[in-house]
C-alpha cells in the first residue's frame, strides 16, 4: 500500500500568503526526504481563508524542480474549468519535467460556486467533464484530430508535446457522492475517495463493492485500485494524539458544515446537502475520531490501516497532516516521519 501527502498549501493564522507558499514547499522538501511515496495537490479558488493553491499545474511543476524522487499526483484538476487542449499539452508538459512521475487525478468539484466565479454553468459540469477528458485523450494519443460535441470543438488540433509517459499519466477519478461509485466504475479508471462530506469509513465498503461490480460488468479487467484521502495525525503517545488536532479539526469540522449547507440550493445540486450538513454539525469530536479520521500512535495507525485495507481492498492512502490548516509545522513534519518510518514499512 502507497502513502502519499495531501497537501492544500493551506491558509492559517497571520501568515502571509508568500509565508504559506514558503511553508507548504519546505513541507513538500520534508516528505521527499522522510520517503513518502507521493505529494497530492488539491484545487481550490475563490477561498483565501483556506488556500492559496489555485494552479496546481504550476505547483506541481516547481514541485517536480525539486524533487527527485516521489510521485506528484493532483487531486482532483477540475476538468470543467479547463480548457481541454491547453489541460493536455500542460499535463503532458509536467509529465516530462518530472520525467514521468506524474499521476493525473481528476474530477469536477461539488461546489457551484466555483463554476459561478468562472462563468460557468455548474449544471453542465458532468457533459464538460466528460467531453474534456475525451478531448485530451485524444490530443494525447492521436497525431491530430478534430472534435465536436456539445461543449467543445476542434478542427485538425495537435497536442504537443505528447505526454513522457507512454500513452500517458496514470488517470485516477475523484468520488465524494454515492452516484459517482459506479459511474468512475463503468469508466474503468481507479478512484481517489474524499469522504468528509458524505461518507464515515465504515460505510464505504458498500460503495466500493458497488465501484468494482460496475467495473467487471463493463469488462474491464482487475479489480481497480482505490486511494482514500483522510486525515492523518500521529504522536508518540495516544493522549497527545487525541488532544493536540483537536482544535484544528474541530475548525475543519464546523468550517465543512458550513459551506455544505451554504450550497444547497445552487443550480444544478442534485444531493441532500442540508441533510448532510445536519450530520456532520450532528457529530461531535469523538465522532470524527471513529468515523472520519485516523489519528493515534504509530502502532495504532498500523492496525487501522490493517484493517481498512483489508475491509476496503485499499491501494493508497492519501494522508492529510494539517486538517482544519492548525496544525504547527513541526508537529505536521512529525506526523509525516512517524507514518514513514514506523507505518508505512510495516504494510509493505
Amino acid at each position: 500500500m502507497k502513502f502519499g501527502l495531501f497537501h492544500e498549501f493551506p491558509c492559517h493564522g497571520d501568515f502571509s500568503q508568500r509565508e504559506v507558499f514558503a511553508e507548504s514547499f519546505e513541507l513538500v522538501d520534508e516528505a521527499e526526504r522522510l520517503g513518502a511515496d507521493g505529494v497530492w495537490l488539491a484545487e481550490y479558488h475563490f477561498l483565501p481563508q483556506r488556500s492559496v493553491l489555485s494552479s496546481p499545474v504550476t505547483v506541481a511543476t516547481a514541485i517536480a524542480a525539486r524533487t527527485r524522487r516521489m510521485r506528484i499526483g493532483l487531486a482532483v484538476q477540475v476538468l470543467p474549468l479547463a480548457n481541454p487542449v491547453r489541460m493536455a499539452e500542460e499535463i503532458a508538459t509536467l509529465d516530462h519535467i518530472s520525467q514521468g512521475r506524474l499521476d493525473f487525478g481528476i474530477g469536477r468539484s461539488t461546489f457551484a460556486f466555483i463554476y459561478e466565479g468562472f462563468g460557468l454553468d455548474f449544471s453542465e459540469s458532468r457533459g464538460r467533464f466528460d467531453e474534456c477528458l475525451e478531448i485530451i485523450l485524444k490530443g494525447w494519443t492521436e497525431e491530430q484530430f478534430s472534435y465536436e460535441g456539445d461543449f467543445y470543438k476542434f478542427e485538425n488540433s495537435c497536442v504537443v508535446p505528447k505526454p513522457y509517459q507512454q500513452p500517458h499519466p496514470p488517470i485516477s477519478v475523484g468520488v465524494t457522492s454515492a452516484e459517482t461509485f459506479p459511474m468512475v466504475g463503468r469508466m474503468g479508471y481507479p478512484i481517489l475517495i474524499n469522504p468528509s462530506r458524505v461518507f464515515s469509513l465504515a460505510e464505504l465498503k458498500d460503495y466500493i463493492a458497488e465501484y468494482r461490480r460496475a467495473r467487471r460488468d463493463a469488462g474491464h479487467p482487475g479489480e481497480g485500485r482505490v486511494g482514500l484521502r483522510v486525515p492523518v495525525y500521529l504522536a508518540e503517545t495516544a493522549a497527545a494524539a487525541y488532544e493536540e488536532p483537536r482544535a484544528s479539526t474541530e475548525e475543519a469540522m464546523g468550517r465543512l458544515g458550513e459551506i455544505i449547507a451554504s450550497t444547497a440550493s445552487g443550480v444544478g445540486v442534485t444531493d441532500d446537502r442540508l441533510a448532510q450538513a445536519d450530520r456532520i454539525r450532528a457529530m461531535d469530536y469523538d465522532d470524527w475520531l471513529r468515523d472520519k479520521v485516523v489519528y493515534g500512535t504509530p502502532e495504532a495507525a498500523v492496525e487501522r490501516f490493517q484493517e481498512l485495507r483489508e475491509d476496503l481492498g485499499l491501494t493508497e492512502i492519501i494522508y492529510e497532516v494539517n486538517f482544519g490548516c492548525q496544525i504547527p509545522h513541526n508537529r505536521q513534519v512529525n506526523t509525516i516521519r512517524l507514518l514513514s518510518e514506523r507505518v508505512a514499512p510495516l504494510l509493505n
